[in-house]
């Protein structure tokens, strides 16, 4: 049996879903770190915007809090209300936190560690893929406005389902002129290779007269009104200042979660961070260069491993600062009205993502 379980492990067939499973497992396990210590940034960001302390009770700087918070959340009453569509909502947290989860597999969280690359599953369509799964994530909202049979949550869920499907839309188009340039799907490819375009072995698109080792596949400096776009339907499709309207506790008292405690609202908390999480990851792969920075030996896939590990530490530390952008842009500014949100997302964002379609297909046509 040992030697059997030890051929397998030998074999490529074994290897492959040995690593597979340990790569899940680590952005698994990082990805809930980071939605632990983003509530914590948010919670001391938010204090030291209004002037206060912030957690500072649960070990050193209030560094324990999330894993309180989390105990909290498994020790409250987990109470059903007698009025609610009981199957939509107990399914509704985990339809939420679910896409979350699945949109990381395609993201390249590093370049390699030995034979290993740093990505869960190498999709050659990956963005297909990416907005294939987001778009299942208004579902979990929708279902929980109408599981809690409350006007509050079901009218959240209706703006939710409004508000994602419009920004959605715009997203998409977004990203499409920087598949012009790189002349395919794979996200994988705008972090690394930039040496091929170089050197004539690789498909980018632009012609020989752009450097790209000024930038190593920095695309926002090719595709600004590419990154505009995307940032703020971002903010959109995570349900974030200024485009809360789904929980907008002002008018709505939160919303399409309302009627929901402990862990199932806990998942709606760990989604929301989740997605951010995961557009975070998506927004650097796509215009911030991934894994890659402008400095000899860390601009390509090397074989030492102490350098793949450097790979992940930069997309990691590219992340974080896209989180705290999102988080400080919440404290700072006001909500949009619904009627505002519709119109910048109908009426000004989606045509302008379809004529930089137009215009960077132009200027690519051109210099071909």
């Amino acid at each position: 049996m040992i030697q059997a379980i030890t051929d397998w492990l030998g074999s490529e067939a074994g290897q492959f879903i040995l690593f597979s499973a340990l790569k899940i497992l680590g952005v698994f396990s990082v990805m809930m770190f980071i939605v632990a210590y983003a509530v914590w940034v948010e919670r001391k960001t938010a204090a030291a915007i209004q002037d206060r302390f912030g957690p500072n009770r649960v070990g050193i700087f209030g560094l324990l809090q999330p894993a309180a918070d989390a105990i909290k959340s498994f020790l409250k009453e987990d109470f059903t209300p007698g009025h609610v569509r009981k199957a939509y909502y107990w399914l509704a947290p985990a339809i939420v936190m679910i896409p979350s989860l699945l949109t990381v597999a395609i993201i390249p969280f590093g370049s390699w560690i030995g034979a290993q690359k740093m990505v869960i599953a190498d999709l050659n369509v990956g963005i297909l893929y990416t907005f294939g799964i987001v778009s299942l994530g208004v579902y979990g909202i929708v279902l929980a406005g109408y599981a809690a049979n409350s006007k509050y949550p079901y009218i959240g869920g209706i703006r939710s389902s409004a508000q994602l499907i419009s920004y959605e839309i715009a997203m998409g188009l977004s990203v499409v002129p920087l598949f012009l340039i790189a002349c395919g799907l794979d996200v994988g490819q705008l972090s690394e290779g930039w040496q091929k375009f170089l050197t004539g072995t690789g498909s980018l698109n632009l012609g020989r007269v752009v450097t790209w080792q000024a930038c190593h596949g920095w695309l926002i400096f090719y595709a600004p009104l590419s990154f505009i776009i995307f940032l703020v339907a971002m903010f959109a499709e995570t349900n974030r200042m200024p485009f809360d309207m789904p929980e907008a506790e002002q008018e709505l008292a939160g919303g399409y979660n309302v009627e929901y405690s402990s862990m199932k609202f806990a998942l709606f908390f760990m989604g929301e961070y989740a997605n951010m999480t995961a557009a975070a990851g998506l927004m650097v792969t796509l215009f911030l260069g991934g894994w890659s920075l402008p400095i000899a030996g860390l601009d390509q896939p090397a074989a030492a491993a102490w350098v793949g590990l450097l790979h992940i530490a930069i997309f990691l530390a590219k992340v974080a600062c896209v989180l705290f952008v999102v988080i400080w842009v919440r404290w700072m500014w006001p909500r949009f009205r619904y009627d505002q949100l519709m119109d910048l997302g109908w009426r000004r964002f989606i045509p302008l993502a379809l004529a930089n379609i137009v215009v960077t297909a132009t200027v690519l046509w051109a210099r071909s």
